[in-house]
């Protein structure tokens, strides 16, 4: 089976280039940006304004080849694809919760992104705590790990 997406926007942010852009929005939540939501999507946003973050989905546009296993931010040990959250990845998707700033027309202005300029946006969803924040969790390799700067290297090119 195969599925078939289409981009419902675009998200604007001055990151052009891999290296440098944040790896986590959460180390970074001054970064700025916006999002430009395609006409026909513009009415889907009713009602998003009550909701101070939001959860985007994408696509890894520039992401590459995907390898099973690859050395990940934080670490000198190769991982399994599906133990980090690498961008080259068999379907190139991301995820981010942002905050959600304002909404002017069709515009989505947030704040705490992690993700290159030109970004195709595929949805939007609202982020919920009492559906989205789980207790009692396992955190795997990344137990006691730094977070460094929290910036992209040449380890996505």
């Amino acid at each position: 089976m195969e599925f078939t997406f289409k981009p419902i926007g675009v998200i604007k942010t001055g990151y052009s280039e891999k290296e440098g852009t944040p790896i986590q929005g959460a180390f970074h939540p001054e970064n700025k940006a916006s999002i430009e939501l395609h006409r026909e999507y513009v009415k889907g946003l009713t009602d998003l304004e009550g909701f101070s973050h939001i959860i985007l989905l994408y696509v890894f546009h520039k992401a590459g080849e995907c390898r099973s296993l690859q050395k990940p931010f934080l670490d000198d040990v190769a991982r399994g694809v599906f133990a980090i959250r690498s961008p080259k990845r068999p379907n190139p998707l991301g995820l981010t919760t942002v905050k959600l700033e304002q909404i002017v027309g069709g515009t989505l202005h947030v704040s705490g992104v992690d993700v290159l300029d030109g970004t195709p946006l595929l949805d939007i969803k609202p982020y919920i705590p009492d559906f989205d924040v789980k207790k009692d969790v396992k955190v795997g390799w990344m137990l006691n790990k730094n977070r460094g700067e929290g910036l992209s290297d040449d380890r996505f090119s």
